[in-house]
């Protein structure tokens, strides 16, 4: 928005009586504000220096640019502060900010207190917000804005504490000015509604509910629609119906039929390889037949889409409530999404593209990094119950959800060494490690609070927990471990850190080159109790230095750039009475925690970070940023997916038909290092609870509980499942709905991956396309088991797999036709 938009006096009462707003005058009042720019207490401004004819030379271009103003404020008509509006669009942050219709960008400069009035700042900016957002009127409004934007030097401790009381929300640091003007700033912005609820608002607005502001009719309508689409599309991909195609008259060439008791749904889809199907939301309709009315419109609403195909989808009746209620669950979260892209919160795909293109820095590409990975709204691209977080409540969800975005720190407890288990990479040490994840200031504290206890320090070993976990599950499940000492609480931890999509792991933004932590985090999402074990933590770290060693020394891995984050560090507690009982529970995965390697050490110049669920994602507006990426970089799309292809597939591909490993490589899973828009290699995660070795070769003795020897065409299920059917049909279906490249040479460059791999590898290939040890493993057969997802967790929502057997708990629904399959003439369904 441009200002000034009004040329009138504003007026507002404060607690400390009437303040006015009026545009400065630059010949009478720059003697005033240069006496207010010179005290010390103006500082931050960089302006002390100026004399009084540069100040009047200052403001006077400022009162004479299109895009910005400056106002004088009194109070009951004494003059005490001056402040300016701006364009942010146009104005100091044009380049660096994602403007909105209806921002403001605002300085505020309160005069030196000659006699001190509790209480003065916070009535100066209450005036000046409600200056800034009331709506402009004729007879001496204010100036309309719907967000105020202001940009602080992040070591101005004063103005953060009060912009916090005023509702801002930090957005992220940034570099703004040159020379002796630069500063790093703290970009933060309030809404209305932030204002109005804020300490020195004036409470909700009128007809707003802010407790709940998300769940509006649209935004519940727009989750409805989208996760019902869902839910057609991946049920029928499973096989679970089977639609039909809508001959009703004046139906659309892609109209589909689904009838169910009572109830009709038609909507329009287009269908690809692996039965993948593509579903327009909007397009949908249900109908109920009542009688001589004919046909009468119901809302589309995905609960009740799911209690009508409760017949076909057999759900336990003893789990249904609790399969609604993640359903009920991920449709707030995706409310809560949708109002946080269209308020500006979560920037678009272009935002997202131009916070990686401008990063300048290690600091700034780990910022664009977790920009990417908090914009992202889909969750499991193939599990419609995605978001269930059973347990959190709804400030929970606003505190520790990933898309939140928001920081957090973690709390600490000392746990008794004799009842814990600290398991090292073999490159680390127990000093090291705690040296380099908690600074000296910490240690020393931790260890006072023990001896104040009493304690002796050395008796304990440090253990990061969630604050939630604290909350729910340690001080009060734990309590009576608590009370005897074997944990004892010592508080937060300096470093703030940011949930990932996984929800219990954790990124580090205080220092992004340290270590991701993971914690046990015990609410229930997509089918399992989030918790940690600590019998599988004491093996983490060898598990993890074997993998990497392979990794490391295998020439091809190498060449291919494909990497693995080691997770160094482990820690469980096993003190509690619920590691005496008979039978395993849950309640002993309660207290663990892992340390995790960073990616950011690991980039080179011009290289950015982007999680490959980004690839699956598209905005409010419907922006895919795979498609985004591809426009980006400037080549052919063949050359950025076989550049993808070589960085994703082709290492998994060598690792299976080589060493028969195979990991969990979904998009969560791996991080893409790009250049230039372009996938340069690719680096996975999560390695000691979700690598697998699927066939008999030796294994050292501690890490064995990773082997699971299968038939040659289950292994071969580590690539069509997790891949082919996990990731690539999502991904062409996105390419080819787009325009971008068609199914048929998509699927015609993943064929020729695996080709290149059995020719660049001829001492190892065998005919079949098997390699290694793995001599029978076919990835171009013509078809292979249709291993389905939901279906686990609808047979069983509290926990989808045995995770000591998961092979045996797989559910499958016949066959699919390969894509990449060597078949001479390869048929796609449409």
């Amino acid at each position: 928005m441009t200002a000034p938009t009004t040329v009138h006096t504003f007026t507002t009462t404060t607690r400390l009586g009437e303040i006015t707003i009026e545009p400065i005058v630059p010949d009478r009042d720059a003697e005033l504000v240069q006496g207010w720019l010179a005290h010390p207490a103006a500082s931050y401004w960089q302006m002390a220096e100026l004399r009084v004819d540069e100040v009047r030379e200052y403001l006077a271009g400022v009162q004479a640019g299109p895009h910005e103003a400056a106002w004088l404020g009194r109070l009951d008509g004494e003059p005490v502060f001056m402040t300016e509006t701006y364009d942010p669009a146009h104005v100091l942050l044009a380049d660096v900010h994602d403007a909105l219709p209806g921002d403001l960008g605002m300085h505020l400069l309160v005069a030196p207190p000659v006699n001190p009035r509790h209480g003065m700042t916070d009535a100066v900016m209450t005036a000046v917000m409600r200056f800034c957002l009331t709506d402009a009127s004729p007879d001496g409004g204010g100036q309309g804005a719907t967000r105020v934007v202001v940009e602080p030097d992040v070591g101005n401790r004063k103005i953060a504490d009060k912009n916090a009381a005023a509702g801002f929300r930090v957005l992220r640091e940034l570099d703004l000015g040159r020379g002796a003007h630069a500063k790093r700033a703290a970009l933060s912005v309030a809404t209305r509604a932030d204002f109005a609820a804020s300490a020195l608002g004036d409470g909700p607005l009128p007809g707003s509910d802010l407790l709940a502001s998300h769940l509006t009719a649209d935004h519940m309508e727009h989750a409805h629609r989208h996760l019902a689409a869902k839910a057609l599309a991946e049920l029928a991909h499973e096989r679970l119906f089977q639609p039909e195609p809508d001959d009703a008259p004046g139906a659309p060439a892609d109209g589909f039929r689904l009838a169910l008791d009572g109830v009709t749904y038609r909507y329009t889809a287009r269908r690809y390889a692996l039965e993948h199907w593509v579903v327009d939301p909007a397009s949908i309709r249900r109908t109920a037949t009542a009688g001589m009315r004919g046909d009468v419109e119901l809302p589309v609403d995905a609960l009740e889409l799911v209690a009508e195909l409760q017949p076909l989808l057999q759900v336990p009746d003893a789990m249904l409530a609790t399969y609604l209620e993640e359903l009920s669950s991920t449709l707030a979260s995706a409310a809560a999404k949708r109002e946080r892209e269209l308020d500006g919160h979560t920037p678009s795909v272009s935002g997202l593209l131009e916070a990686m293109r401008t990063a300048s820095g290690t600091r700034s590409a780990a910022e664009a990094f977790q920009q990417v990975e908090a914009a992202m709204s889909e969750g499991h691209p193939g599990f419609v119950a995605n978001n269930g977080r059973i347990g959190f409540s709804l400030s929970d969800y606003r505190a520790y959800a990933p898309e939140r975005g928001a920081r957090m720190r973690m709390l600490w407890l000392a746990a008794r060494r004799e009842h814990t288990h600290l398991a090292l990479a073999a490159d680390q040490s127990e000093q090291g490690h705690y040296g380099a994840e908690l600074s000296d200031a910490e240690r020393t504290a931790f260890a006072d609070r023990l001896a104040a206890r009493g304690l002796d320090p050395a008796d304990y070993l440090y253990l990061p927990v969630h604050p939630w976990q604290w909350e729910h599950r340690v001080a009060i499940t734990f309590a009576a471990d608590v009370a005897r000492g074997d944990l004892v609480p010592l508080g937060p931890g300096s470093d703030e850190y940011q949930p990932q999509q996984s929800i219990r792991t954790m990124f580090n933004r205080t220092r992004p080159e340290r270590h991701y932590v993971k914690v046990a985090l015990a609410i229930q999402n997509m089918g399992f109790l989030r918790g940690l074990s600590p019998a599988y933590m004491r093996a983490t770290p060898s598990i993890n230095d074997w993998v990497a060693d392979l990794v490391t020394n295998d020439a091809t891995l190498q060449s291919a750039g494909f990497s693995v984050l080691r997770e160094v560090a482990s820690i469980g507690y096993t003190g509690d009475v619920y590691h005496r009982t008979p039978q395993p529970n849950a309640h002993r995965k309660m207290l663990a925690a892992l340390w995790r390697e960073s990616p950011v050490p690991r980039l080179a110049a011009g290289e950015r970070l982007v999680t490959m669920a980004s690839l699956l994602h598209r905005d409010a507006s419907g922006t895919a940023f795979a498609t985004a990426l591809v426009r980006e970089s400037g080549i052919a799309p063949e050359q950025w997916l076989r550049a993808y292809l070589d960085a994703y597939l082709y290492p998994l591909v060598h690792c299976l038909v080589t060493y028969e490993l195979a990991f969990m490589p979904h998009g969560e899973n791996l991080i893409l290092v790009l250049h230039d828009g372009v996938v340069r290699r690719a680096v996975m995660k999560d390695i000691g609870e979700e690598v697998v070795v699927l066939g008999d070769q030796p294994l050292p003795d501690r890490i064995e509980r990773i082997r699971e020897v299968v038939d040659d065409e289950e292994k071969a299920l580590a690539i069509f499942t997790d891949v082919f059917d996990g990731v690539l049909r999502h991904l062409s279906g996105i390419l080819a709905e787009d325009g971008v490249l068609g199914e048929d040479r998509f699927w015609a460059l993943v064929a020729e991956t695996i080709d290149r791999h059995a020719a660049e590898h001829p001492a190892v290939a065998v005919p079949g396309g098997g390699r290694g040890p793995g001599l029978g493993i076919d990835l171009r057969a013509a078809r292979f088991a249709h291993s389905c997802l939901n279906r686990l967790q609808l047979r069983n929502t509290l926990q989808m797999v045995d995770l000591t057997n998961q092979s045996e708990s797989l559910i499958y629904a016949g066959t699919l036709a390969n894509p990449a399959g060597r078949q001479a003439e390869r048929r796609t369904e449409r």
